[in-house]
């Protein structure tokens, strides 16, 4: 599972695979369409595709003469099970450390407190000077 996050991720790194993945998301399209926008070699694109088929993003199939590269959702499910997880952790933590700093917030006696009342005293003899 790792593994193939590392490819995906590492496919995803680079923006000019990150556009063709957002292309594929509206619809199939082969290598010339894909290179379509890009100032690039086919040659530069097939690599660029090269890369997210070995990450399970996309996958070549065949329709006559036409070879269509189509985007994975599959790989999408795995990647969001992964950021979930760590969303989750993250917020269990969040929740923690709120709870903790309400509890500090209700203990507090902001009248009796020594800073408070070191604070009034220095107040008050700087007034008195």
């Amino acid at each position: 599972m790792t593994d193939q996050l590392t490819k995906v991720f590492a496919a995803l790194a680079d923006p000019t695979r990150r556009d063709m993945v957002a292309r594929l998301s509206v619809a199939d399209a082969t290598v010339n369409e894909l290179a379509d926008p890009y100032e690039v070699s086919l040659q530069a694109v097939s690599k660029h595709l090269k890369v997210l088929e070995d990450s399970g993003l996309v996958t070549r199939t065949r329709e006559a003469q036409r070879r269509p590269v189509h985007l994975e959702d599959n790989v999408f499910d795995l990647m969001t099970k992964w950021i979930e997880r760590y969303r989750q952790q993250a917020e269990e933590r969040y929740q923690r450390l709120d709870a903790v700093l309400e509890t500090m917030g209700t203990d507090e006696e902001p009248t009796d407190s020594p800073a408070t009342s070191a604070r009034d005293h220095t107040d008050t003899s700087r007034k008195g000077a």
